[in-house]
């Protein structure tokens, strides 16, 4: 099972979650895949997420898209599972900072209001380092404008890395990848 986390104004109908539900989907994987749409809690999202890990049959994988991915980090070390971490982010609490006040969700249009209490919450989640860096797999692009790379790098130094130069936050060669991940994830029909 693949449990797929999307970023900050991001939805399940951004490119990455949907060219993977497509992907799974022509392969009959389908009903392995789930991305729901979370909330700009933290704590929200974490209810979510929780509630879906406490029922799958076999450990899910997740992959985590920028704030995704923060939240997949926190979730891989309290759950022992494996994470794929999208250009993600290393300091929620500090990276989104700037985008307090009123904001739109790119997909869907939905306004929403990011406010200090949902940086505390960021804040009160962050994995200060990772315990077992063999269950990540580190992908950036080096031309990420929103988030710097470098220090993704460093944070899951040890874990799998495919750090490729130019790009943008958006991961401009996921394609490239998702048979790779499903098979990191170990999905089988």
């Amino acid at each position: 099972m693949i449990l797929y986390l999307h970023g900050f104004r991001s939805a399940p109908a951004s490119h990455k979650a949907s060219r993977l539900r497509q992907f799974m989907e022509e392969r009959g994987l389908g009903s392995q895949f789930w991305c729901e749409q979370l909330p700009v809690s933290a704590f929200g999202s974490m209810t979510i997420i929780e509630e879906r890990i406490a029922r799958c049959d076999t450990p899910p994988t997740l992959i985590g898209s920028s704030l995704g991915g923060y939240y997949a980090t926190w979730l891989a070390e309290k759950y022992d599972l494996k994470a794929v971490l999208v250009n993600p982010s290393v300091l929620s609490y500090v990276s989104l900072e700037p985008y307090l006040g009123e904001q739109t969700n790119m997909y869907n249009g939905e306004s929403f209001v990011l406010t200090p209490a949902h940086l505390d919450e960021f804040r009160a989640i962050e994995v200060k380092r990772i315990s077992r860096p063999e269950r990540y797999w580190l992908m950036v692009e080096t031309g990420d404008e929103v988030l710097d790379y470098r220090h993704a790098v460093e944070k899951y130094a040890g874990a799998r890395q495919t750090v490729l130069e130019g790009g943008d936050h958006s991961f401009t060669r996921w394609d490239d990848y998702l048979e790779q991940v499903i098979e990191f994830a170990g999905v089988r029909s």
